[in-house]
């Protein structure tokens, strides 16, 4: 597998930013860890051994990159400068990563230019919804696991307009019928799983809402799995959901 490391220097978040790229052609996935997770998170935790197969037959390029969720999200600090900090993070990511990781990967797959697709875990879920939902230009395909979709026990009883942009079950609910972005949705490749076991409780609420809200919107594309008890949060239900999921995510 091929594997490169490299650095962003994002004027939004005043610092570099890391990153490795896995694979050498593809579709573009962009892959949000968990939780204040670092750009080695997939790597370290294995997950890259799903997805070997598919990355080495040339099917996906994987792009990872840091979050800073313990400035943001886990901080306990003033909300409004925190939620501020975030949308520098998703600002980072769209204007400053994606252009650098598209030229990449069109390089890659002979002057062939791709949306991305993006996927994450638990709270990475949250954010990979909010880009897909926020960017269909940019990105055309979502694959989340374990993820809740409000950001309200982040930010508790502050809210504002950078709040509401970046939690999609408040936007999507409220998006009307006549929303340019709706059709993009619908041709959109849209894949949630949540589990029933184990610290799944807010995440399986979370997604059956998502859900509801996707079906009242009319898009009915959106592949919604609510698997059983014994599936918990964890990565070692991760590896199974993304070993069933991917080739339909990428092929099917």
């Amino acid at each position: 597998m091929k594997i490169e490391y490299g650095k962003i220097y994002s004027n939004y978040l005043g610092r570099d930013m890391e990153y490795k790229v896995y694979g050498h052609a593809g579709k573009p996935l962009l892959a949000i860890p968990c939780q204040g997770g670092r750009f080695f998170e997939f790597e370290d935790m294995k997950m890259l051994d799903v997805y070997a197969p598919y990355i080495d037959r040339g099917e996906v390029q994987v792009f990872t990159i840091d979050t800073i969720d313990w400035e943001t999200m886990t901080n306990n600090g003033n909300p409004k400068w925190r939620i501020e900090r975030h949308e520098n993070w998703i600002k980072y990511i769209v204007e400053e990563a994606l252009p650098q990781f598209s030229n990449i990967n069109t390089n890659a797959n002979g002057g062939y230019k791709m949306r991305f697709a993006v996927t994450g875990l638990s709270l990475g879920a949250l954010h990979a919804a909010t880009l897909l939902f926020r960017f269909p230009d940019n990105f055309d395909a979502l694959m989340g696991f374990s993820g809740i979709y409000n950001n309200e026990c982040y930010f508790g009883g502050y809210h504002d307009d950078l709040t509401y942009i970046n939690s999609p079950l408040q936007f999507l609910k409220n998006m009307p019928a006549d929303h340019p972005y709706l059709e993009k949705y619908r041709n959109s490749k849209i894949i949630i799983c949540v589990g029933q076991g184990a610290w799944e409780t807010e995440t399986l609420a979370d997604t059956k809402e998502l859900q509801s809200i996707l079906l009242t919107k009319g898009i009915n594309n959106a592949w919604v799995d609510v698997w059983g008890n014994d599936v918990k949060h964890d990565w070692d239900w991760w590896y199974i959901q993304a070993a069933y999921f991917l080739p339909k995510f990428l092929n099917g």
